[in-house]
C-alpha cells in the first residue's frame, strides 16, 4: 500500500512515502518558504539503501504550488518512485488539534473537515496549515483515501482527573476547556518502542520530547495518564521560544500594571520566552555554545530547563506508582547528551542511574545510556512521527480493505 504522509506547516510540507507494511521510507523531503521568496524543495530517494538528493530553489505561492511540485518529483521520468499521482493509494495528514470529536486515527470526510476547522481556534498556528494540506492533497491525489491523525489522540485516554482544571463546570461542559495535550503521535511511538526494547507490555514509561517545543507524558501499560501540555501547547516543559508553567497572575500583572494587550501577551510567552527569552536562542546548539563561552544566563537558563524536567519526573513516577523507564527522545532528546545527564543527576531516589560513557555515545537505533545497576532504564529512543502516521493509516484500512 503507497502511504503518503504530509506534515503541513504555516509555510513548509514534511512528507514522507513508503511502501507499507515496509518500515522503510521510498523518499522523504521537505518544502520550506511557502510564500515568499526562494521557496526550497529538499527531496531524498532512498534505492537499495543508496541516497540521492534533489534540490530545488523557486517561488511557490501555496501549499498547493508546493505540493504539486513535490507530486512532479515522485513522477519524474528519472528519480520517480511512482508513475502518476493515482498511484498514492493514502495520503496521511499530521493534524495537531482534534479537541474531545477524535480519539483515533480518522478517514476524512466533509464532516471530518467541518470539525477540524471549528477547532482552529485551539491550534491557530497549527490546523488552519493542516486543514489546508488535506484540501491540496484531496486536488494532487484525488483517487487516495485521506486519512487524519490527531496529536492529541494519544492523550484522549487521560483520566478526568488529569485532565480538568479546577474551573466552573461550564467552562468544561460548554466551552471544553480541559488538557488535550500534543506531540501524542511521537509518545506513542517512541512508548511502544520503548516497551517492545523492555519485553514488558505493561510497563510504566516516562517519556521526554525535546525539540523547539517541549512535552512530557506519563504511560502505563501503552495507555497515555497524564502529559505535561495542557490546553494549548504553551504549558509544561521550558521550550524553544514558550515560557512553560508559569503563575497565571503574571498575565494579570503584564495586562494590569505594564499595559500589554492579550495578543502582546500571547506573543510574548509563545514567541519571546522560553529559552530565546533567557538566552536570546532558540536553538539549543547555540545556547550550549554560549554556555561554554562563559555565558552566565545561557547556563542559568539550561539549569532551569534541566529542572524543570526533573520536575515532572518526579510528579509522573508518583502519577504512575512506580517506573520502569524514561524515554528521552526528539531533536534535543537525542542529540544532547549534556542534558540527559544534567536531568538524570542526583535523582537516585528513583533508581534512575546515569552512565556517563554510554550517554557521552551516539549511535544510531535505541540505545540505553543508564548503569547497569540503575533500577530504572534510561533510553533514547529516536523519534519517526511519520512513520507512526503511516502505520496508524495501515492499521485502520488494512481491516476495512479485507472487510
Amino acid at each position: 500500500m503507497n502511504i503518503f504522509v504530509v506534515n503541513s506547516g504555516s509555510s513548509s510540507i514534511k512528507y514522507q512515502l513508503f511502501k507499507m507494511p515496509d518500515t522503510q521510507p521510498v523518499c522523504t523531503g521537505l518544502v520550506e518558504r511557502i510564500g515568499l521568496d526562494g521557496s526550497i524543495i529538499t527531496h531524498k530517494i532512498f534505492t537499495e539503501g543508496e541516497e540521492q538528493v534533489v534540490r530545488k530553489t523557486l517561488f511557490l505561492k501555496n501549499h498547493e504550488a508546493g505540493l504539486k511540485e513535490v507530486a512532479l518529483l515522485l513522477t519524474d521520468p528519472e528519480i520517480g518512485v511512482i508513475q502518476n499521482p493515482d498511484d498514492i493509494e493514502v495520503v496521511g495528514h499530521r493534524v495537531v488539534h482534534g479537541g474531545e470529536s477524535f480519539s483515533a486515527t480518522t478517514v476524512i470526510t466533509n464532516e471530518v473537515k467541518e470539525e477540524i476547522s471549528k477547532l482552529f481556534s485551539l491550534a491557530p498556528l497549527h490546523n488552519p496549515a493542516n486543514y489546508v494540506g488535506i484540501e491540496v492533497a484531496e486536488k494532487i491525489f484525488a483517487r487516495a483515501q485521506q486519512v487524519a491523525v490527531f496529536d492529541t489522540a494519544f492523550h484522549q485516554t487521560m483520566p478526568e482527573r488529569a485532565f480538568r482544571y479546577a474551573l466552573p463546570e461550564a467552562l468544561y461542559t460548554e466551552q471544553r476547556i480541559r488538557a488535550y495535550g500534543f506531540h501524542g503521535t511521537s509518545h506513542k511511538y517512541v512508548s511502544e518502542r520503548a516497551a517492545e526494547y523492555l519485553q514488558k507490555k505493561h510497563a510504566k514509561i516516562i517519556t521526554i520530547h525535546l525539540g523547539n517545543g517541549c512535552s512530557m507524558a506519563a504511560i502505563r501499560n501503552g495507555v497515555c495518564i497524564d502529559t505535561s501540555m495542557g490546553f494549548g501547547p504553551l504549558a509544561g516543559l521550558v521550550m524553544g521560544t514558550r515560557s512553560g508553567d508559569l503563575d497565571p497572575s503574571i498575565i494579570f500583572h503584564l495586562i494590569n500594571q505594564l499595559g500589554y494587550t492579550p495578543d502582546q501577551v500571547s506573543g510574548l510567552l509563545n514567541k519571546q520566552s522560553g529559552m530565546v527569552g533567557l538566552t536570546g536562542y532558540s536553538d539549543m546548539r547555540d545556547v550550549i555554545k554560549a554556555m561554554d563561552s562563559g555565558s552566565k544566563q545561557a547556563a542559568l537558563a539550561y539549569e532551569l530547563y534541566a529542572y524543570r524536567i526533573k520536575k515532572y519526573i518526579g510528579a509522573y513516577a508518583a502519577a504512575l506508582n512506580g517506573l520502569d523507564a524514561i524515554v528521552f527522545t526528539a531533536g534535543v532528546g537525542e542529540n544532547d547528551n549534556r542534558i540527559r545527564q544534567m536531568v538524570c543527576t542526583d535523582i537516585e531516589f528513583f533508581g534512575i542511574r546515569i552512565d556517563m560513557q554510554r550517554n557521552s555515545l551516539r549511535i544510531p537505533g535505541i540505545r540505553e545510556i543508564n548503569e547497569e545497576a540503575s533500577g530504572v532504564k534510561v533510553l533514547v529512543v529516536p523519534t519517526n512521527e511519520e512513520l507512526e502516521i503511516a502505520q496508524q493509516c495501515f492499521e485502520l484500512l488494512v481491516p476495512m480493505a479485507v472487510a
